[in-house]
């Protein structure tokens, strides 16, 4: 890829996208520009992945074809208002910040600049991501462009902006309920004698095989779930009891409670 990429900020989400593309080879070390306020942490990621540091955002914008805002929604507004001299219209802006729709960066840059909002996850750390994508004046061609950047730690989707808010709490933070569930089964586990490393790890890989299971089988969720469970089996009294307390509709209510905070954000910047 013959292009420049900034990425301003370079915490779990940012270290993680700078450390994968980094080591994907899809563009020179020397052609990825880093900027954060925490030199320290420039410091080592520039040891560990040969990345370009930059002295201030501005220079990261101004020397890049493509720019990666990897900071927290409420530090938008005062980098976007920072960089703004240095975007011209042959840029591209993409940003991570749950909530903020693509017309409050232009109306900052300005309404004519390439703008792509994404939404990634922290499994990108470990090469599992799932981002969705939406923008507006780029070209197919500019946009499967960011997708192949974003590809180096997971799986891509392009999604209609106005769902943006609600995926959130289907792939942005799902892996929390995720790491929770699993949580939640090593500690019955270990209630029941088995030692608590061992419990994580055979929860983890458990949730790891039924989820790849969904995806290479094809076949529904709950088709998969009645395959475990027979007749007067201890997996049906398992899913017995959690229709009992009500798991499916626990985490329906959460991801209805999380969606509602994303369009919440989302307003702060109408």
């Amino acid at each position: 890829m013959d292009k420049k990429i900034a990425f301003i900020g370079a915490g779990n989400m940012g270290y993680a996208m700078i450390s994968s593309v980094a080591k994907s080879n899809i563009i020179p070390t020397e052609n990825i520009l880093v900027f954060d306020i925490d030199k320290e942490k420039l410091s080592r990621l520039k040891e560990e992945t040969n990345i370009c540091t930059v002295p201030s955002a501005y220079d990261a914008v101004k020397n890049a074809d493509i720019v990666i805002l990897a900071v927290k929604p409420n530090m938008v507004k005062e980098v976007l208002t920072k960089i703004k001299t240095a975007m011209d219209d042959k840029k591209i802006l993409v940003s991570v910040a749950v909530g903020i729709p693509i017309k409050f960066y232009q109306g900052i840059v300005g309404s004519d600049k390439k703008i792509v909002r994404t939404m990634p996850n922290t499994p990108a750390l470990v090469g599992e991501g799932m981002t969705l994508m939406c923008y507006e004046n780029v070209s197919d061609d500019e946009a499967k462009t960011v997708r192949e950047i974003f590809e180096c730690f997971g799986k891509v989707e392009f999604l209609d902006e106005k769902l943006m808010s609600e995926v959130t709490a289907l792939t942005s933070s799902s892996p929390a309920y995720v790491f929770m569930f699993i949580e939640a089964m090593a500690d019955a586990a270990v209630l029941s004698g088995i030692p608590r490393t061992l419990a994580y790890n055979l929860a983890a890989q458990a949730v790891l095989g039924s989820a790849k299971m969904v995806l290479k089988t094809g076949k529904h969720p709950g088709e998969l779930k009645d395959m475990v469970c027979s007749p007067a089996g201890t997996t049906i009294e398992a899913v017995s009891s959690l229709e009992k307390n009500r798991f499916r509709h626990a985490v329906i209510e959460a991801m209805n409670e999380c969606t509602r905070k994303a369009l919440d954000i989302g307003k702060m910047y109408d």
